[in-house]
């Protein structure tokens, strides 16, 4: 059985006032969930803390983002030994903001997957198209393209410690979100993809993202290859975060 995951990336957003308002209630209903969800924070790394201090033992966290370096004088950086060592579960690797922002290549992509596995936590590899390459038929070749470069590192049972997120780029921060039926045929491309590496894909979760929302997710996570959501904006209301988590088909 796969893992249901609901990951809350909050972006470069957060206080200390967010933290006391925000972890406290998700914490509370994340604990009655009966549908086997896994609730994940992934703040600013200055807020790791802070939010693990309210989060016990019902919520996991991570960082948005680490080196693809292990340690050195590489100033500002974060590694994935020290995300380990703060008590962090989860790493993002990849998002789109990253590539697009910061110009982060699938080279370097891969290096820093492999940096988190090595040091024992879960990478989330997050691929997705612009909407330029969905309107010129491109879609399926740029994702499976992400996926392999992104993941050519890994074996043996590091898959693990794997989880894919589908962004479409588009769908980020717009309002605009993919159907249900899209989402669903992009997540059996990438499993088709993640087989064709001789990865378990029927083990590996897949999660959308892309303005996922109170009134979407229960369509979108009932879909048979949606294993959950990465979810932005919506991660900073409590309410709408954990309707999100128990948008999720009964049972785990």
């Amino acid at each position: 059985m796969r893992r249901r995951i609901v990951a809350g990336n909050w972006k470069m957003n957060g206080s200390k006032d967010l933290v006391q308002q925000l972890v406290g209630p998700v914490r509370e209903q994340a604990g009655r969930l009966d549908n086997g969800a896994k609730v994940v924070i992934i703040p600013p790394a200055l807020y790791v803390s802070a939010v693990q201090a309210e989060a016990g033992d019902d919520l996991a966290t991570g960082v948005q983002n680490v080196s693809q370096w292990q340690s050195g004088a590489y100033t500002g950086e974060v590694s994935a030994d020290m995300a380990r060592d703060m008590g962090c579960g989860y790493v993002l690797v990849g998002h789109s903001e990253r590539r697009q922002l910061f110009g982060e290549t699938d080279e370097t992509v891969a290096a820093k997957v492999e940096q988190v596995l090595q040091s024992g936590l879960t990478a989330v590899l997050c691929v997705g198209e612009t909407l330029e390459q969905r309107e010129a038929g491109d879609a399926e070749r740029v994702v499976a393209t992400q996926v392999i470069r992104g993941l050519a590192r890994v074996e043996g049972e590091s898959w693990s410690q794997v989880v894919v997120a589908y962004e479409p780029v588009w769908a980020i921060g717009t309002g605009r979100t993919a159907t249900a039926e899209d989402a669903q045929a992009m997540h059996a491309e990438i499993r088709n993809v993640l087989s064709s590496m001789k990865a378990p894909a029927e083990s590996i979760s897949v999660l959308y993202g892309g303005s996922v929302k109170a009134d979407n997710a229960a369509a979108l996570f009932s879909e048979p290859d949606i294993d959950g959501g990465l979810i932005g904006g919506a991660s900073l209301k409590a309410d709408e975060f954990i309707s999100i988590c128990r948008a999720f088909p009964a049972g785990a």
